[in-house]
């Protein structure tokens, strides 16, 4: 990829990131007792952060996949990502309209890449991912003791397509991945007595996260 081409896509995720917090404030709601530690809403991400964040993550999937003729539909998924990402850290939700425009997004352009590219097969590879995510994140969620939710566990579904249509190992490590995250991010807050051990914690976040680096490892 060119770098005038990196560029503009850089700036594209700028513009997308403008537009993120305002949506993103459509979707808080209050939270449950307990998360955070405050039931109020916590704010949203950031007017100025949040193109830079943005920037970022669409400029790495640009560079990681390239030559992807599914690379449009990556950044489709990112940017919708970015608005769950910011709505379940504000309020502990994933809601289902973004969750189905994400997953709609991905069946829908992943199909039609496949089609274009002359290799239908890997959109079984796809289905698969999706399948495997959920049954993984179904079983941790069904644990004793699992604050799992079943909005964690649709997005990781939606996830489960990109991953596995980059291949075995991109979805093992965007399995893996998001709860090595999540684990270490809670770990310090403990040991920093920013939450106690009751504390309800977004995991949304965590899961885009963990897929976009195993994007980028892919």
């Amino acid at each position: 990829m060119s770098a005038a081409a990196l560029l503009l896509i850089g700036l594209l995720g700028a513009l997308v990131g403008l537009v993120v917090p305002r949506l993103t404030r459509r979707f808080i709601t209050t939270p449950p007792v307990g998360s955070w530690g405050d039931p109020r809403p916590r704010p949203g991400p950031s007017t100025w952060l949040s193109p830079a964040v943005a920037a970022v993550v669409f400029a790495g999937l640009a560079v990681a996949r390239a030559d992807d003729p599914a690379l449009p539909v990556f950044l489709a998924v990112a940017a919708v990502g970015l608005v769950l990402a910011g709505v379940d850290l504000a309020c502990l939700r994933l809601p289902d309209p973004l969750v189905l425009a994400a997953g709609a997004l991905s069946l829908g352009g992943l199909t039609g890449a496949a089609v274009l590219a002359g290799t239908p097969g890997r959109m079984l590879d796809a289905l698969a991912g999706a399948a495997v995510a959920g049954v993984a994140h179904v079983l941790l969620a069904l644990l004793p003791g699992s604050r799992l939710g079943f909005g964690d566990v649709k997005l990781a579904v939606v996830l489960g397509l990109p991953l596995g249509w980059l291949g075995r190992d991109a979805l093992l490590a965007g399995l893996l991945l998001p709860h090595v995250l999540h684990g270490g991010l809670v770990l310090g807050l403990l040991v920093t007595r920013r939450v106690r051990r009751d504390t309800l914690l977004p995991l949304g976040p965590a899961l885009l996260a963990g897929a976009w680096f195993a994007v980028l490892l892919g």
